[in-house]
């Protein structure tokens, strides 16, 4: 890249900051629109995501670098980037780059980080002031490990998308998904919680005004849910004790890309006086990543209720954003024993090992089906013929009865009339003699 061409980059990331800070303000004045769908023909949304990919930070050296971008309204956007890789990968290192960035068409460029980068829909290229290209990142598209996991034997099923019937105030969308606001109707102690949520994109809010939801445990204690991809660690961000410890690390994937929550909740213990005698104790895991280690909870937190000894259902709680969730399970530690928390989903090897499986039996009972079908028509078939044949037989039988009593009758006709004959000869010689 010449120094010409680099001059006119840095003017244009220099524009990028102007408009940065207006779009910022502006932002913040307002919620906008609220999808629950990928919005057609919208490049902040194309852009949105994460990236990764190696870097050079010095002769023949290189590091992993990982790239979170954040639409922030207009054309706007944040941008942090971390040395080592993205959050939860495994040469992640905790300390952050923040950047801005304002779209131009297709493509956009991002500021304030010791070089600049210019993103592409499907890849991003990291170049020094000098214009030197330092390397690319590409877009990656990551999963929780515990996205689709199966409840255990002994697991109290809450929500499969049949239904509403296990909570209170809830309602369901056309394509099965369970809204915002529910209460669960049964009530636990000590328990694992799985929850898979979705965040609405919300390109135009900030803070708590975008994606904002949260798991309320006994309606006391609650575990934020929150769309604070691409920004720092927070007190009230997505996988935090709101307003009391913030996460150890911030695992919130991109809005509108299913999440997983998974959380042990232990009850406060208490006295027969009423007080309490041992802190509640959580540990939550967001998308198969702990951020949240067996923390303990001196009170209620947020706008939780009152810590007593009475059980309270879990919330789903309602901000006014469309959050969504599904495959809700819950495990009462007080009657089922845990083997492993949280529950991976199978793997794609183990679905096609489950799939081949079940075709395999169901070929196997096709064809028993088909074998005792085919036994049953012989057997029906061999009966039909005995029968036709028995009928025969009988039929035969009765003509040849009917003729031989007919041939039995003619003869025995015939020996009356012969007797006739020699009754009337008899009697015509014996009246010639008398003459």
């Amino acid at each position: 890249m010449s120094r010409i061409v680099f001059a006119r980059l840095l003017c244009l990331i220099a524009l990028v900051a102007v408009s940065f800070s207006g779009a910022s303000a502006n932002a913040q004045e307002k919620k906008g629109p609220a999808f629950t769908e990928p919005p057609k023909n919208d490049w902040n949304y194309a852009l949105m995501g994460e990236f990764v990919g190696p870097i050079q930070v010095g002769e023949n050296k290189y590091e992993p670098l990982g790239l979170q971008l954040r639409p922030t309204g207009g054309n706007t956007f944040q941008a942090i980037s971390y040395s080592g890789g993205l959050p939860g990968q495994e040469k992640h290192r905790p300390k952050m780059t923040r950047m801005i960035g304002q779209r131009t068409g297709e493509f956009m460029i991002l500021s304030g980080g010791p070089w600049a980068i210019i993103v592409e829909k499907d890849h991003c290229k990291i170049i020094d002031r000098q214009g030197k290209n330092l390397g690319r990142l590409k877009r990656i598209e990551r999963s929780s490990p515990t996205l689709g996991a199966e409840p255990p034997r002994g697991a109290f099923v809450m929500f499969d998308g049949s239904s509403v019937d296990q909570f209170s105030n809830a309602q369901m969308t056309k394509d099965g998904l369970l809204m915002e606001g529910a209460d669960f109707k049964p009530m636990f102690q000590d328990f694992n919680l799985h929850v898979e949520f979705r965040l609405p994109y919300m390109p135009e809010a900030e803070g708590q005004s975008r994606g904002n939801s949260g798991l309320y445990l006994q309606s006391r204690y609650e575990c934020q849910v929150l769309d604070s991809f691409g920004t720092e660690t927070m007190i009230n961000g997505a996988g935090a004790l709101y307003r009391f410890k913030k996460p150890d690390l911030n695992m919130c994937l991109p809005p509108l890309v299913w999440q997983t929550y998974d959380v042990q909740f232990t009850a406060p213990r208490w006295a027969a006086d009423g007080s309490k005698v041992r802190n509640a104790h959580i540990t939550s895991w967001i998308n198969g990543v702990k951020v949240q280690d067996n923390v303990s909870l001196p009170g209620k937190t947020g706008a939780g209720k009152k810590e007593e000894p009475v059980l309270l259902p879990i919330k789903l709680q309602n901000h006014g954003d469309p959050v969504r969730f599904r495959n809700i399970w819950v495990i009462d530690r007080g009657v089922t024993q845990v083997d492993k928390f949280p529950v991976l989903a199978p793997t794609k090897a183990e679905l096609a090992k489950r799939k081949k499986a079940a075709e395999e039996k169901a070929a196997k009972e096709a064809a028993a089906k088909a074998k005792t079908e085919k036994a049953t028509k012989e057997k029906a078939a061999k009966e039909k013929a005995a029968k036709e044949k028995a009928a025969k037989e009988k039929a035969a039988k009765e003509a040849k009865m009917k003729q031989e009593a007919k041939d039995k009758a003619a003869a025995e006709k015939g020996k009356d009339s012969k007797k006739k004959r020699r009754e009337s000869q008899k009697k015509q010689a014996k009246t010639a003699n008398a003459k």
